[in-house]
């Protein structure tokens, strides 16, 4: 039975110095910046997730827990890969209980983007699927990484449920957030909220182009033809 303790031994072993020191720049980990704090053992994605998938079958909730108090970035990335792993095979009990280690670990653990975005629309966006959704507008109303974790677990729907309502309701909550982070996540979730709904998008556009960040704007215009983009962003 595979313990935390296998993996992160694993894990530290695998770290590259070189790799670490960017990862560091690239993550915002410097005094003041959104991932304040933050250690890296120098792992890419790829590497990690061939790690993870060796221990997505034995490891036990107990472990995983301990995996995301851990103090190395890639721990917790790992532990978040086998949670998600798992969640597909799991029986309704205990998707519940990676439900609720999920969100109890938001800004603790699940410190950062990419720790976010890879995650939350199977975790928190697959578990209250078919459930009220009231809890996304409650993250809505918390701190960074839960705001980003409610518009972003709305991609599950967007993608299974072919329900944009949410992105869209949620959308608006954020719609007027200053940090970039934020800002990007609106624009990511209504661009893809446009490809299921072109006219929904529209539809939020013509009410809010005109004051939305203008980095949200970009990003919710993308994959629009050239007319469209030049129209909206002509109305900041």
């Amino acid at each position: 039975m595979s313990t935390a303790k296998d993996i992160i031994t694993e894990l530290e072993a695998a770290g590259n110095t070189g790799d670490a020191i960017f990862l560091q720049r690239f993550f915002k980990t410097g005094p003041g910046e959104y991932g304040e704090g933050d250690r890296f053992l120098g792992i890419r994605v790829p590497k990690t997730r061939q790690i993870a998938a060796k221990y997505q079958k034995d490891l036990g909730i107990d472990d995983i827990e301990k995996l995301l108090a851990n103090k190395w970035h890639e721990v917790r990335q790992a532990a978040l890969f086998i949670m998600v792993g798992q969640y597909k095979k799991a029986d309704t009990k205990y998707q519940s209980q990676l439900y609720d280690l999920y969100l109890k670990q938001i800004g603790k653990g699940i410190n950062n983007w990419d720790l976010v975005d890879v995650t939350c629309p199977r975790i928190v966006g697959a578990y209250l699927s078919g459930k009220s959704h009231d809890r996304l507008y409650e993250l809505a109303k918390g701190s960074l990484w839960q705001k980003r974790v409610s518009i972003i677990s709305t991609f599950y729907f967007l993608s299974y449920d072919d329900n944009p309502i949410d992105t869209y309701n949620l959308a608006e909550v954020l719609v007027c957030e200053q940090h970039d982070l934020l800002q990007k996540a609106v624009g990511w979730a209504l661009r893809e909220m446009g490809k299921r709904d072109g006219q929904l998008l529209r539809q939020f556009l013509d009410k809010y182009a005109a004051t939305m960040p203008r980095t949200a704007l970009r990003y919710s215009l993308e994959k629009m033809a050239t007319a469209e983009k030049q129209y909206y962003m002509a109305m900041k």
